[in-house]
């Protein structure tokens, strides 16, 4: 009998304090865990808007940069010079940074190389804007073309990221 009442006394009872710590532990990593599932899709998400918002961007930037040499040549068109010399410059100006050091996103390196040529015609017709020449208008309307052309996804199908 003095056996069984040694194991008695060498069994205690539970420790309610270890065991409430152990069962907040459990539940704080339970919460923590479905706080990571929930997260996950949300940046995936979040991600994925942010790459098309920039998409969107790039278009952006894209089309004011064919707004402005439309612009040039409506305005040259309706003999507004000084309208349209200033939207030529932005067009050129433009074009320039996107070309020479712009992001590598926004133009194809076959875009890139086929634009290049349209910006050696910068100073002539931003001269002849200057001096008010109606030939202005057919220079500006023939760029406005190869711009397009240069621009056109057929062309620049094989290259395009």
């Amino acid at each position: 009998m003095g056996e069984a009442s040694e194991n008695l006394k060498v069994e205690k009872p539970p420790d309610k304090q270890g065991v409430l710590l152990r069962k907040s532990a459990l539940y704080l990593v339970i919460a923590v865990a479905i706080f990571l599932l929930g997260l996950i899709p949300m940046w995936l998400t979040a991600r994925e808007r942010a790459r098309q918002l920039r998409a969107a961007q790039n278009e952006l930037r894209l089309q004011k940069i064919e707004q402005a040499l439309a612009s040039a040549c409506i305005d040259a068109r309706r003999a507004e010079y000084e309208p349209a010399r200033q939207a030529a410059s932005d067009f050129f100006t433009a074009l320039n940074h996107e070309v020479t050091g712009g992001s590598s996103e926004l133009l194809t390196p076959a875009q890139q190389e086929a634009l290049k040529p349209l910006m050696a015609q910068r100073d002539d017709l931003i001269t002849l804007l200057a001096r008010s020449d109606p030939a202005s208008a057919d220079r500006l309307s023939d760029l406005y073309v190869a711009y397009r052309k240069a621009m056109s996804p057929a062309q620049n199908q094989g290259t395009a990221r």
